[in-house]
């Protein structure tokens, strides 16, 4: 019985570790990615490179649990804010498989490139936006401006996507971070 307390105690310390230090696996991986930039093709290129250029900021954003904490500071304890686990399902499910995925649904048609494109620039937008607001520097806002910005100028430039995909990836990235907020924002337990 002890045996299986422990190994359940352990499963959960695995994930807490997880979940907590998941950024640091990010930077690495970023630069690896970067280096297998020079095959990739042309169009691609750009929605390619918003994989390790995002992890880059998630550096910058999430290293020694800023965003998190300054999040929950703002929000106060009423709010529910963002656990580790929140975290780490924003930023690998929603941000990690959701480019991967739109990578290869740009490959299949370039158009829908612009979904990337759309995660960058509202992201950095809504960074931007905290500065001045704050009128100080918040984590992330470096990157969002530096790397995001131009990477989404660049796929917006050479995407050749549909009003509908214009519209459906707008849609899908302000419904994303809208949801975000949402939850966050919702009484604490």
């Amino acid at each position: 019985m002890t045996d299986t307390i422990r190994e359940s105690e352990n499963s959960e310390n695995r994930i807490g570790r997880l979940t907590t230090h998941w950024v640091y696996g990010a930077l690495p991986m970023a630069f690896l990615l970067i280096l297998f930039a020079p095959f990739v093709d042309g169009v691609a290129l750009p929605v390619y490179l918003s994989l390790p250029i995002y992890m880059l900021h998630q550096y910058e954003e999430h290293d020694a649990d800023r965003f998190r904490i300054s999040i929950n500071l703002m929000l106060g304890p009423k709010a529910r804010g963002l656990s580790h686990a929140s975290v780490w399902i924003i930023n690998v499910i929603f941000v990690w498989f959701a480019l991967l995925a739109v990578f290869f649904a740009a490959s299949a048609n370039p158009g829908w490139g612009v979904v990337a494109a759309y995660l960058m620039a509202i992201n950095a937008l809504v960074h931007i936006v905290a500065a001045v607001r704050t009128r100080k520097y918040n984590s992330g806002l470096v990157t969002a401006i530096v790397l995001f910005l131009p990477l989404s100028a660049w796929i917006f430039a050479v995407q050749p996507a549909s009003l509908a995909q214009y519209l459906a990836g707008a849609i899908l990235i302000v419904g994303l971070h809208a949801a975000i907020a949402f939850r966050a924002t919702l009484p604490a337990r």
